[in-house]
Protein backbone atom coordinates (compact mmCIF):
# COMPACT_ATOMS: atom_id res chain seq x y z
CA UNK A 1 0.00 0.00 0.00
CA UNK A 2 1.34 3.41 -0.95
CA UNK A 3 1.77 5.81 1.94
CA UNK A 4 0.62 9.35 1.16
CA UNK A 5 -1.54 12.10 2.68
CA UNK A 6 -4.72 10.24 1.80
CA UNK A 7 -3.72 7.60 4.34
CA UNK A 8 -3.86 10.08 7.24
CA UNK A 9 -6.53 9.49 9.88
CA UNK A 10 -7.45 10.63 13.35
CA UNK A 11 -5.89 8.45 16.05
CA UNK A 12 -8.76 8.87 18.53
CA UNK A 13 -10.61 5.78 17.32
CA UNK A 14 -12.66 4.11 20.03
CA UNK A 15 -12.07 0.37 20.07
CA UNK A 16 -12.84 -2.16 22.79
CA UNK A 17 -10.09 -2.19 25.42
CA UNK A 18 -7.57 -4.95 26.00
CA UNK A 19 -7.47 -5.40 29.76
CA UNK A 20 -5.08 -7.49 31.83
CA UNK A 21 -6.33 -7.90 35.39
CA UNK A 22 -4.04 -9.57 37.88
CA UNK A 23 -4.51 -9.90 41.61
CA UNK A 24 -4.10 -11.86 44.77
CA UNK A 25 -5.79 -15.23 45.22
CA UNK A 26 -9.54 -15.03 45.82
CA UNK A 27 -9.82 -11.26 45.38
CA UNK A 28 -12.59 -11.63 42.79
CA UNK A 29 -10.99 -11.44 39.35
CA UNK A 30 -13.35 -13.93 37.70
CA UNK A 31 -16.40 -12.36 39.35
CA UNK A 32 -15.30 -8.96 38.02
CA UNK A 33 -14.87 -10.33 34.49
CA UNK A 34 -18.20 -12.17 34.59
CA UNK A 35 -19.96 -8.79 34.77
CA UNK A 36 -18.58 -7.74 31.36
CA UNK A 37 -21.00 -7.36 28.46
CA UNK A 38 -22.06 -10.77 27.04
CA UNK A 39 -18.87 -12.54 28.17
CA UNK A 40 -17.48 -15.88 27.09
CA UNK A 41 -14.64 -17.50 29.01
CA UNK A 42 -11.70 -19.43 27.62
CA UNK A 43 -10.62 -21.54 30.59
CA UNK A 44 -7.11 -22.80 31.16
CA UNK A 45 -7.75 -23.42 34.85
CA UNK A 46 -10.74 -24.54 36.87
CA UNK A 47 -12.59 -22.18 39.18
CA UNK A 48 -15.75 -20.97 37.43
CA UNK A 49 -18.16 -23.44 39.02
CA UNK A 50 -19.62 -20.82 41.38
CA UNK A 51 -20.33 -18.40 38.52
CA UNK A 52 -23.18 -18.61 36.03
CA UNK A 53 -21.16 -17.84 32.90
CA UNK A 54 -20.70 -19.23 29.39
CA UNK A 55 -17.35 -20.92 28.91
CA UNK A 56 -15.52 -23.26 26.59
CA UNK A 57 -14.51 -26.62 28.07
CA UNK A 58 -11.31 -26.49 30.10
CA UNK A 59 -8.46 -26.16 27.62
CA UNK A 60 -5.75 -28.73 28.22
CA UNK A 61 -3.46 -27.76 25.34
CA UNK A 62 -2.24 -24.73 23.42
CA UNK A 63 -4.12 -26.01 20.37
CA UNK A 64 -7.44 -26.05 22.22
CA UNK A 65 -7.00 -22.39 23.21
CA UNK A 66 -6.29 -21.45 19.60
CA UNK A 67 -9.34 -23.47 18.49
CA UNK A 68 -11.53 -21.49 20.90
CA UNK A 69 -10.19 -18.21 19.52
CA UNK A 70 -10.71 -19.43 15.95
CA UNK A 71 -14.30 -20.46 16.63
CA UNK A 72 -15.10 -17.00 18.02
CA UNK A 73 -13.56 -15.47 14.92
CA UNK A 74 -15.16 -17.66 12.26
CA UNK A 75 -18.56 -18.61 13.73
CA UNK A 76 -21.55 -16.34 14.31
CA UNK A 77 -22.25 -15.39 17.92
CA UNK A 78 -23.46 -12.52 20.11
CA UNK A 79 -20.59 -12.41 22.61
CA UNK A 80 -19.14 -8.95 23.26
CA UNK A 81 -16.33 -9.86 25.65
CA UNK A 82 -13.81 -12.70 25.68
CA UNK A 83 -12.09 -13.60 28.94
CA UNK A 84 -8.91 -15.67 29.19
CA UNK A 85 -8.81 -17.30 32.62
CA UNK A 86 -5.92 -17.42 33.22
CA UNK A 87 -2.78 -16.19 31.46
CA UNK A 88 -0.36 -17.93 33.82
CA UNK A 89 -2.03 -21.31 33.31
CA UNK A 90 -1.95 -20.70 29.56
CA UNK A 91 1.78 -20.15 29.88
CA UNK A 92 2.14 -23.72 31.16
CA UNK A 93 0.35 -24.97 28.03
CA UNK A 94 2.62 -22.85 25.85
CA UNK A 95 5.73 -24.28 27.52
CA UNK A 96 4.35 -27.79 26.99
CA UNK A 97 3.76 -27.02 23.30
CA UNK A 98 7.31 -25.67 22.86
CA UNK A 99 8.74 -28.81 24.45
CA UNK A 100 6.64 -31.00 22.14
CA UNK A 101 7.77 -29.03 19.09
CA UNK A 102 11.42 -29.63 20.00
CA UNK A 103 10.87 -33.23 21.14
CA UNK A 104 12.11 -32.67 24.68
CA UNK A 105 10.41 -33.36 27.99
CA UNK A 106 10.79 -29.85 29.39
CA UNK A 107 11.33 -26.30 28.22
CA UNK A 108 14.58 -26.20 30.19
CA UNK A 109 15.96 -29.10 28.13
CA UNK A 110 16.23 -26.86 25.06
CA UNK A 111 19.12 -25.01 26.70
CA UNK A 112 20.55 -21.50 26.75
CA UNK A 113 17.15 -20.07 27.61
CA UNK A 114 16.00 -20.55 24.00
CA UNK A 115 12.83 -22.31 25.10
CA UNK A 116 11.49 -19.09 26.58
CA UNK A 117 12.28 -17.26 23.33
CA UNK A 118 10.34 -19.88 21.36
CA UNK A 119 7.48 -19.45 23.83
CA UNK A 120 7.28 -15.75 22.97
CA UNK A 121 6.50 -16.70 19.36
CA UNK A 122 3.47 -18.69 20.54
CA UNK A 123 2.41 -15.83 22.80
CA UNK A 124 2.49 -13.53 19.76
CA UNK A 125 0.16 -15.91 17.91
CA UNK A 126 -2.22 -15.86 20.88
CA UNK A 127 -2.20 -12.06 21.08
CA UNK A 128 -2.72 -11.77 17.32
CA UNK A 129 -5.77 -14.01 17.58
CA UNK A 130 -7.30 -11.91 20.34
CA UNK A 131 -6.51 -8.75 18.37
CA UNK A 132 -8.51 -10.12 15.45
CA UNK A 133 -11.50 -10.62 17.75
CA UNK A 134 -11.12 -7.07 18.98
CA UNK A 135 -10.48 -5.33 15.68
CA UNK A 136 -12.79 -7.27 13.38
CA UNK A 137 -15.55 -8.37 15.79
CA UNK A 138 -15.35 -5.48 18.26
CA UNK A 139 -14.92 -7.77 21.25
CA UNK A 140 -13.47 -6.57 24.50
CA UNK A 141 -10.50 -8.74 25.50
CA UNK A 142 -9.65 -9.44 29.12
CA UNK A 143 -6.83 -11.59 30.51
CA UNK A 144 -6.93 -12.70 34.15
CA UNK A 145 -3.72 -13.60 35.93
CA UNK A 146 -2.30 -14.34 39.35
CA UNK A 147 0.45 -12.46 41.14
CA UNK A 148 3.98 -13.08 42.23
CA UNK A 149 6.21 -10.93 44.42
CA UNK A 150 9.58 -10.15 42.88
CA UNK A 151 12.54 -8.05 43.89
CA UNK A 152 12.73 -4.93 41.73
CA UNK A 153 16.16 -3.34 41.25
CA UNK A 154 15.40 0.36 40.87
CA UNK A 155 18.43 2.17 39.39
CA UNK A 156 17.35 5.39 41.13
CA UNK A 157 16.56 3.98 44.58
CA UNK A 158 17.04 0.99 46.84
CA UNK A 159 15.67 -2.37 45.66
CA UNK A 160 12.22 -3.34 46.87
CA UNK A 161 9.60 -6.07 46.48
CA UNK A 162 6.55 -5.52 44.29
CA UNK A 163 3.57 -7.41 42.92
CA UNK A 164 3.95 -8.49 39.29
CA UNK A 165 2.25 -10.79 36.81
CA UNK A 166 2.93 -14.42 37.64
CA UNK A 167 4.56 -15.00 34.25
CA UNK A 168 8.06 -15.45 32.92
CA UNK A 169 9.63 -12.03 32.50
CA UNK A 170 9.59 -12.23 28.69
CA UNK A 171 5.89 -13.07 28.55
CA UNK A 172 5.07 -10.49 31.22
CA UNK A 173 6.87 -7.82 29.20
CA UNK A 174 5.15 -8.50 25.88
CA UNK A 175 1.68 -8.78 27.46
CA UNK A 176 2.18 -5.59 29.48
CA UNK A 177 3.15 -3.72 26.32
CA UNK A 178 0.27 -5.20 24.31
CA UNK A 179 -2.59 -4.41 26.67
CA UNK A 180 -4.32 -1.04 27.03
CA UNK A 181 -4.92 -1.46 30.75
CA UNK A 182 -2.83 -3.43 33.22
CA UNK A 183 -4.72 -3.35 36.51
CA UNK A 184 -3.80 -4.76 39.90
CA UNK A 185 -6.59 -6.01 42.18
CA UNK A 186 -6.04 -6.29 45.90
CA UNK A 187 -7.59 -5.64 49.29
CA UNK A 188 -7.40 -2.02 50.38
CA UNK A 189 -5.02 -1.32 53.23
CA UNK A 190 -5.33 1.23 56.00
CA UNK A 191 -2.53 2.43 58.27
CA UNK A 192 -2.67 2.84 62.04
CA UNK A 193 -0.21 4.25 64.53
CA UNK A 194 0.77 1.83 67.29
CA UNK A 195 2.47 2.98 70.50
CA UNK A 196 5.64 0.93 71.08
CA UNK A 197 6.82 2.82 74.16
CA UNK A 198 9.46 5.44 74.87
CA UNK A 199 7.33 8.03 73.04
CA UNK A 200 7.72 6.12 69.80
CA UNK A 201 5.05 4.97 67.41
CA UNK A 202 5.09 2.34 64.70
CA UNK A 203 2.95 2.48 61.56
CA UNK A 204 1.12 -0.74 60.73
CA UNK A 205 -0.91 -1.63 57.67
CA UNK A 206 -4.16 -3.54 58.18
CA UNK A 207 -6.60 -4.95 55.64
CA UNK A 208 -10.02 -3.34 55.39
CA UNK A 209 -11.67 -6.12 53.40
CA UNK A 210 -12.55 -3.66 50.63
CA UNK A 211 -11.51 -4.90 47.18
CA UNK A 212 -9.97 -2.27 44.93
CA UNK A 213 -8.42 -1.92 41.49
CA UNK A 214 -5.20 0.03 40.92
CA UNK A 215 -4.58 1.48 37.44
CA UNK A 216 -1.36 3.42 37.99
CA UNK A 217 2.07 2.02 38.78
CA UNK A 218 3.44 2.40 42.28
CA UNK A 219 6.48 0.92 44.04
CA UNK A 220 4.32 -1.94 45.34
CA UNK A 221 2.83 -3.04 42.02
CA UNK A 222 2.94 -2.79 38.23
CA UNK A 223 0.01 -1.09 36.47
CA UNK A 224 -0.82 1.20 33.56
CA UNK A 225 -3.70 2.70 31.60
CA UNK A 226 -3.66 4.35 28.21
CA UNK A 227 -6.62 6.44 29.32
CA UNK A 228 -6.85 8.76 32.36
CA UNK A 229 -8.65 6.49 34.80
CA UNK A 230 -8.83 7.13 38.55
CA UNK A 231 -5.76 5.79 40.30
CA UNK A 232 -7.83 3.50 42.54
CA UNK A 233 -11.39 2.28 42.03
CA UNK A 234 -13.68 -0.28 43.62
CA UNK A 235 -13.30 -3.74 42.10
CA UNK A 236 -16.68 -3.39 40.45
CA UNK A 237 -17.05 -3.87 36.71
CA UNK A 238 -19.89 -1.38 36.27
CA UNK A 239 -17.99 1.43 37.98
CA UNK A 240 -14.81 0.66 36.07
CA UNK A 241 -16.69 0.39 32.77
CA UNK A 242 -18.39 3.76 33.30
CA UNK A 243 -15.10 5.44 34.18
CA UNK A 244 -13.46 3.87 31.15
CA UNK A 245 -16.25 5.01 28.82
CA UNK A 246 -15.81 8.59 30.02
CA UNK A 247 -12.02 8.39 29.69
CA UNK A 248 -12.16 6.92 26.18
CA UNK A 249 -14.52 9.56 24.77
CA UNK A 250 -12.48 11.81 22.44
CA UNK A 251 -12.36 15.40 23.61
CA UNK A 252 -13.58 18.18 21.35
CA UNK A 253 -10.63 19.56 19.40
CA UNK A 254 -11.63 23.12 20.32
CA UNK A 255 -11.54 22.29 24.00
CA UNK A 256 -8.18 20.64 23.55
CA UNK A 257 -6.82 23.76 21.92
CA UNK A 258 -8.11 25.96 24.75
CA UNK A 259 -6.65 23.78 27.48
Amino acid sequence: MAINLSALRKTSIIRPPRIVLYGTHGVGKSTFAAAAENPVFIQTEEGLDALNVTAFPLARSYEEVMEAIQSLYSEKHKFKSVILDSADWLEQLIWKKVAQNHKVSSLEDIGYGKGYIYAIDLWRDILEGFDLLRNEHEMQVMFLAHTQIRRFDDPLADSYDRYMLDLHKGAASIISEWCDILAFANYQLATIQQDVGFDKKKTRAIGTGTRVLHTQERPGWVAKSRWPLPETMPLNYTEVSNALADAMTPQDETKQGDS
